[in-house]
């Protein structure tokens, strides 16, 4: 099967200044990620995964080089255009869940799709289905505050869903969760990688790993390795096996 381009970087280029310094954050990245793959960035802190984390998720654009997001060079669009093409396109998971506390769990699911002018009462039931599917039926009226941090997550997964996203863009997801949630978030991750969706996750959990199927690693704004693993990861009834 050929193996269709998603996300094209070339040459990146990010500089910011912090008074009369500038700063480097990314240096010269070329990268290719082909629709259906499941990327896993990770680096020490201040290696520019975060700022290429942002790059691949259009909430930001280069000092220099350009960002090709399914054949379209994002590099010179406005804010509002990046917007509107991340609204469309792609869905975040973070660690911080970043869930609005005013809202109960089913006004933040249908949050993106009321800036898609969804009509509200397809986004309800668009919002209903995917807390059913992350098992956060019985919650969908709590607050985030009534909510702990893996329900937290699950909502976030539930949002960035939402909008059906070719990408999952994943910052730290299992960051402020115990092992049993982490290992939930991740199987859920993967089912969706095993779906057709492309996964792209920042993490520090080198334990983390073995669920991607192209490892990037980066250190000093630059790509060091890249690392293109050939064995699976299958999940079996909420538990994930390596199968050699």
């Amino acid at each position: 099967m050929e193996t269709q381009k998603i996300i094209e970087l070339n040459n990146v280029r990010k500089i910011y200044k912090m008074g009369d310094v500038k700063v480097c954050a990314l240096d010269g990245i070329n990268l290719t990620i082909n629709k259906g793959e499941f990327i896993i960035i990770v680096g020490p802190s201040g290696s520019g995964k975060s700022t290429l984390l942002n790059m691949l998720g259009c909430l930001d654009v280069p000092s220099e080089g350009s960002i090709f997001l399914n054949g379209q060079n994002i590099s010179k669009l406005s804010e509002s255009n990046l917007a509107t093409l991340r609204g469309k396109t792609i869905g975040f998971v973070f660690q911080s869940f970043n869930l609005l506390q005013t809202l109960n769990a089913l006004q933040n699911v249908m949050l993106p799709l009321e800036f898609q002018n969804v009509p509200v009462s397809k986004a309800r039931e668009i919002a209903e289905r995917n807390l059913k599917i992350v098992d956060l039926q019985e919650r969908m009226y709590h607050l985030p505050k009534e909510l702990s941090g893996g329900q937290q997550q699950r909502v976030a997964i539930a949002r960035a869903l939402a909008v059906d996203p070719d990408i999952i863009l994943a910052d730290e997801p299992t960051g402020n969760l115990d092992s049993k949630t982490g290992t939930y978030v991740m199987n859920f991750l993967k089912q969706l990688h095993l779906q057709g969706k492309t996964i792209i996750m920042v993490t520090h959990g080198l334990d983390l790993i073995k669920y991607g199927d192209k490892i990037i690693h980066i250190l000093d704004g630059k790509i060091e390795k890249v690392e293109t693993k050939h064995d699976k990861i299958k999940v079996v009834d909420k538990i994930v096996t390596k199968i050699d």
